[in-house]
Protein backbone atom coordinates (compact mmCIF):
# COMPACT_ATOMS: atom_id res chain seq x y z
CA UNK A 1 0.00 0.00 0.00
CA UNK A 2 1.46 3.34 -1.03
CA UNK A 3 1.02 5.83 1.82
CA UNK A 4 -0.86 9.05 1.30
CA UNK A 5 1.27 12.12 1.91
CA UNK A 6 1.09 15.86 2.22
CA UNK A 7 3.90 18.19 1.17
CA UNK A 8 4.32 21.87 1.84
CA UNK A 9 7.02 23.98 0.22
CA UNK A 10 9.00 26.27 2.50
CA UNK A 11 11.44 28.98 1.46
CA UNK A 12 14.61 28.70 3.49
CA UNK A 13 15.94 32.20 3.93
CA UNK A 14 19.40 32.66 5.38
CA UNK A 15 18.04 34.34 8.50
CA UNK A 16 15.51 31.57 9.07
CA UNK A 17 18.06 28.79 8.66
CA UNK A 18 20.59 30.41 10.97
CA UNK A 19 18.07 31.01 13.75
CA UNK A 20 15.66 28.10 13.51
CA UNK A 21 15.60 24.50 12.34
CA UNK A 22 12.60 22.77 10.85
CA UNK A 23 10.75 20.26 13.00
CA UNK A 24 12.25 16.81 12.64
CA UNK A 25 10.12 13.81 13.50
CA UNK A 26 10.61 11.01 11.00
CA UNK A 27 9.12 8.60 13.52
CA UNK A 28 5.84 10.55 13.32
CA UNK A 29 5.80 10.36 9.52
CA UNK A 30 7.19 13.88 9.02
CA UNK A 31 10.41 14.58 7.15
CA UNK A 32 12.00 17.44 5.21
CA UNK A 33 13.44 17.49 1.68
CA UNK A 34 16.23 20.04 1.09
CA UNK A 35 17.42 21.17 -2.33
CA UNK A 36 21.02 21.93 -1.43
CA UNK A 37 22.17 22.17 -5.05
CA UNK A 38 23.78 25.17 -6.69
CA UNK A 39 21.75 25.41 -9.89
CA UNK A 40 19.38 22.43 -10.12
CA UNK A 41 15.60 22.55 -9.73
CA UNK A 42 13.76 19.58 -8.21
CA UNK A 43 10.50 18.95 -10.07
CA UNK A 44 9.66 15.48 -8.77
CA UNK A 45 9.96 13.31 -5.67
CA UNK A 46 8.59 9.76 -5.94
CA UNK A 47 8.46 6.74 -3.61
CA UNK A 48 7.94 3.04 -4.16
CA UNK A 49 7.10 0.59 -1.37
CA UNK A 50 7.22 -2.38 -3.74
CA UNK A 51 3.77 -1.82 -5.21
CA UNK A 52 4.79 0.76 -7.83
CA UNK A 53 5.88 4.37 -8.03
CA UNK A 54 3.82 7.05 -6.29
CA UNK A 55 2.57 10.20 -7.91
CA UNK A 56 4.84 13.21 -7.58
CA UNK A 57 4.84 14.30 -3.92
CA UNK A 58 5.72 17.90 -4.76
CA UNK A 59 3.00 20.42 -5.47
CA UNK A 60 5.59 22.95 -6.69
CA UNK A 61 9.21 22.91 -7.82
CA UNK A 62 12.06 23.24 -5.34
CA UNK A 63 14.61 25.82 -6.44
CA UNK A 64 18.15 25.71 -5.00
CA UNK A 65 18.01 26.63 -1.30
CA UNK A 66 14.37 25.68 -0.87
CA UNK A 67 12.90 22.84 1.18
CA UNK A 68 9.65 20.94 1.49
CA UNK A 69 8.10 19.26 4.50
CA UNK A 70 6.36 15.93 3.86
CA UNK A 71 4.10 13.81 6.03
CA UNK A 72 2.63 10.35 5.64
CA UNK A 73 -1.08 10.53 6.33
CA UNK A 74 -1.87 6.83 6.05
CA UNK A 75 -2.38 4.95 9.31
CA UNK A 76 -0.33 2.09 7.95
CA UNK A 77 2.19 1.56 5.20
CA UNK A 78 5.68 0.28 4.66
CA UNK A 79 8.53 2.29 6.16
CA UNK A 80 10.92 0.65 3.69
CA UNK A 81 10.70 2.80 0.59
CA UNK A 82 12.71 3.51 -2.50
CA UNK A 83 12.72 7.12 -3.58
CA UNK A 84 13.72 8.82 -6.79
CA UNK A 85 14.24 12.50 -7.55
CA UNK A 86 13.31 14.21 -10.81
CA UNK A 87 15.34 17.25 -11.86
CA UNK A 88 14.41 19.91 -14.42
CA UNK A 89 16.22 19.08 -17.66
CA UNK A 90 16.68 20.91 -20.92
CA UNK A 91 13.47 21.84 -22.67
CA UNK A 92 11.43 21.19 -19.51
CA UNK A 93 12.12 17.44 -19.43
CA UNK A 94 12.47 15.48 -16.19
CA UNK A 95 15.84 13.84 -15.54
CA UNK A 96 15.82 11.10 -12.89
CA UNK A 97 18.51 10.19 -10.35
CA UNK A 98 19.10 6.55 -9.51
CA UNK A 99 16.55 5.21 -6.98
CA UNK A 100 17.72 5.15 -3.33
CA UNK A 101 16.46 2.91 -0.49
CA UNK A 102 15.28 4.64 2.68
CA UNK A 103 13.52 3.85 5.95
CA UNK A 104 11.14 6.79 5.60
CA UNK A 105 9.86 6.35 9.18
CA UNK A 106 13.36 6.84 10.61
CA UNK A 107 14.42 9.66 8.27
CA UNK A 108 13.93 13.24 9.35
CA UNK A 109 15.78 14.93 6.50
CA UNK A 110 16.55 14.13 2.87
CA UNK A 111 19.36 16.24 1.37
CA UNK A 112 19.63 16.68 -2.39
CA UNK A 113 23.08 17.96 -3.38
CA UNK A 114 24.78 18.44 -6.75
CA UNK A 115 26.55 15.07 -6.70
CA UNK A 116 25.05 13.29 -3.71
CA UNK A 117 21.71 12.45 -2.11
CA UNK A 118 21.60 11.36 1.52
CA UNK A 119 19.31 11.30 4.54
CA UNK A 120 19.41 11.21 8.34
Amino acid sequence: MTPTIRITTLLLLASLVSGTTLAQSGGQGIFNIYNDTTNNIVIGFYTNDGSGWSDNWLDSDLDPGEAASAQFLAAQGSCDQTFQVGWLGEGGSEVFDEPISIDICAASNVYLEDNEIYFD
